[in-house]
């Protein structure tokens, strides 16, 4: 089902060192098995393009993006559960994508598990195509989860 509700108007801003913890935090809330403040932080030393979508003053969701050898590669997107179904994720989705394309990325790899149908829905609005599988890629209450592997070809921007 789609979400008919509109959201409030959001805004990127890049992720600091000092929004770690908030952001972990809303990784606890959203993830079974969440991304820990270490792995957060990391993906800030290492140079990844971390950023937050924040609306009224609060931060609604974050991305993370790696760009190299024009690929980019989509590491995290999540949207915090009390904004979910407002279109954050969408949002966020989309101007993710902006920013790869704007970076001169060919194409945008991620992974997603099976079991996110509502993600899987997203990213195939969005154009994303499943190309592979990892095989035991996550961990979950089971033991491990494989994950698809999607990708979206993106043309240059004009202009």
């Amino acid at each position: 089902m789609a979400a008919n509700i509109k959201s409030a108007p959001a805004r990127f801003e890049p992720m600091r060192m000092e929004d770690v913890d908030h952001v972990a935090s809303i990784e606890r809330l959203a993830y079974p098995f969440p991304w820990t403040t270490g792995i957060i932080r990391d993906c800030l030393l290492a140079g990844y393009h971390c950023w937050l979508l924040v609306a009224d003053g609060e931060t609604v969701g974050y991305g993370i993006i790696s760009i190299a050898a024009n690929e980019a590669h989509l590491l995290n997107l999540c949207v915090s559960p009390s904004h979910q179904g407002h279109g954050y994720g969408r949002q966020l989705l989309l101007g993710l994508v902006e920013f790869a394309r704007h970076h001169n990325a060919e194409r945008i790899f991620l992974e997603v598990r099976p079991s996110n149908v509502r993600a899987i829905n997203l990213y195939r609005t969005v154009g994303f195509c499943e190309v592979g599988r990892r095989p035991r890629y996550y961990p979950c209450s089971d033991d491990r989860e494989d994950a698809l592997v999607l990708t979206l070809e993106l043309r240059p921007a004009v202009g």
